[in-house]
């Protein structure tokens, strides 16, 4: 689990078949082998250490589901060690399992901030709502506007100095992953569509047998 607040950007070593090498500085201390990181907001299993750096593996999964196929040698991307129970939850929950990817749209100056759009597919989009939150590339980010295939967000000049999200560019593709709430709010409400019938009424204490 991870909070969607990124503590640094690391570099794209070598991109070996299955497998990601990239060096680091904060995320490195402390971390062990097995250990859980965020990479561009993908859950990866530490498998590896070298001076400055440390490995990572892909499966194939995950490189369809997410944009970790397309990076390349000196690419940055966001890094994040899991939360630890205690901890400061600065953003909001991150599974670092990724629901899709989408593309930025358009980007705009707004005084010292920057406003980027994302299109999104329907499996994303239905999730969304206007001042929640959605993870982009590990990023935990304030949704400001929706309309029916995409989303906006409006980033501060610390984020895009500190993430790879002031390089991007538009058409690039991104990294999204839903609140998890929304995910369990929607599964309840589907368990409770059946409509009040006699037994929804006496297990909650309005009828009595």
């Amino acid at each position: 689990m991870f909070t969607g607040i990124v503590e640094e950007v690391g570099r794209v070593i070598s991109v070996p078949y299955g497998k990601l090498s990239i060096s680091a500085d904060k995320v490195l201390c402390g971390l062990k082998l097995g250990d859980s990181v965020s990479v561009n907001g993908v859950c990866l299993t530490v498998t590896g250490f070298s001076t400055g750096s440390f490995t990572v593996d892909i499966m194939p999964e995950t490189i369809e589901r997410s944009n970790l196929g397309q990076l390349s040698a000196g690419d940055g991307v966001n890094l994040e060690k899991s939360m630890t129970l205690g901890g400061s939850l600065g953003g909001h929950l991150v599974q670092g399992h990724i629901d899709a990817t989408g593309r930025l749209s358009s980007l705009r100056r707004d005084g010292e901030a920057v406003i980027m759009r994302f299109e999104a597919p329907p499996e994303v989009m239905r999730y969304i709502v206007e001042k929640g939150f959605i993870a982009v590339d590990g990023m935990s980010l304030t949704v400001t506007a929706r309309d029916a295939d995409s989303f906006q967000i409006s980033l501060v000049n610390f984020s895009r100095q500190n993430t790879i999200m002031g390089g991007r560019r538009v058409g690039d593709r991104v990294n999204l992953e839903v609140d998890i709430i929304a995910k369990y709010v929607e599964q309840f409400t589907k368990a409770r569509s059946g409509g009040i019938t006699a037994g929804f009424l006496q297990e909650h204490g309005f009828l009595v047998s």
